[in-house]
């Protein structure tokens, strides 16, 4: 079952217009929420930042805060797995010709909830490899939106190369993934960048600098550059689906000589803890 405008219906029976501007231009936002034990992980948190994505691209939010927990409560009640991953996706709606400016339309709501399976500690233990890219990205990436053509191209890029993610940067200073934050860990201080447009601050990324300062990692919200990455002590990147996951290796540098450093474990150990508050 899936939501799409105020109704619960099967999914394959979902239809949008083809007028849609979701559909013909990208022109909407997302978000991906994790539930962990059939509870909504930080649900506020996600909705505060939907709500900035919408004001930053002028979409009116259809629902109260209320109102949407209420929505993918019912929504989850369909599904007997304890653990999911909500996908809500918010379009400026159908409009009456394909035109790049908009007038006001009645916003196109579309919800879905899938399994979600973290991958274990042990599994996370092996390290992951990446590869570096330049970021060609638009500059507003602070924007949740689901134009999300560049991101594809990268993960493709991942794909096929068989790595984990895209780590890139601008003028050689690392900005994030391709559908993650990055951060480096070097001489006992976890570096990220900071805040802004050429990141999405994640609900994740807050979570993993807030089980770092319980480690006793020093927190320096900057960027460092390609060459300082590839001399790191540890490279992590996180996602909602991923959590916090260590790279041993991007290109062809091993990171830590190609095992995990001294601070994952403790990190993800704690970040466990954290999904059960």
């Amino acid at each position: 079952m899936v939501f799409l405008n105020g109704e619960f219906i099967p999914k394959e029976q979902a239809q949008v217009s083809v007028m849609d501007r979701g559909f013909l231009f990208g022109d909407g936002v997302y978000e991906v929420i994790p539930v962990y034990s059939g509870k909504i992980f930080r649900l506020d948190e996600h909705l505060e930042r939907l709500q900035n994505s919408l004001n930053s691209v002028q979409i009116n939010n259809p629902y109260s805060p209320q109102q949407w927990r209420e929505i993918l409560h019912e929504l989850l009640s369909f599904s007997s797995e304890s653990s999911q991953s909500l996908y809500l996706q918010i379009s400026r709606g159908a409009d009456v010709s394909r035109k790049h400016s908009f007038d006001s339309l009645s916003p196109t709501v579309f919800i879905e909830s899938s399994p979600l399976t973290p991958k274990t500690k042990a599994e996370l233990e092996i390290g992951y490899r990446a590869m570096s890219q330049p970021d060609f990205r638009w500059q507003r990436c602070d924007i949740k939106s689901t134009s999300l053509l560049a991101n594809i191209m990268y993960s493709q890029q991942a794909k096929q190369n068989q790595v984990e993610e895209v780590i890139l940067h601008r003028d050689q200073l690392i900005t994030e993934g391709a559908t993650s934050n990055v951060f480096i860990v070097k001489d006992n201080v976890l570096f990220t960048h900071p805040t802004g447009d050429h990141i999405l601050s994640g609900i994740t990324r807050d979570l993993v600098l807030e089980s770092a300062k319980h480690c006793h990692l020093s927190i320096n919200e900057s960027a460092l550059t390609l060459t300082e990455l590839l001399s790191a002590d540890e490279v992590w990147i996180s996602s909602s689906t991923r959590e916090v996951m260590p790279i041993v290796q991007v290109d062809n540098q091993l990171i830590n000589n190609g095992v995990i450093g001294k601070y994952w474990p403790q990190v993800y150990d704690y970040y466990q803890g954290l999904k059960h508050v």
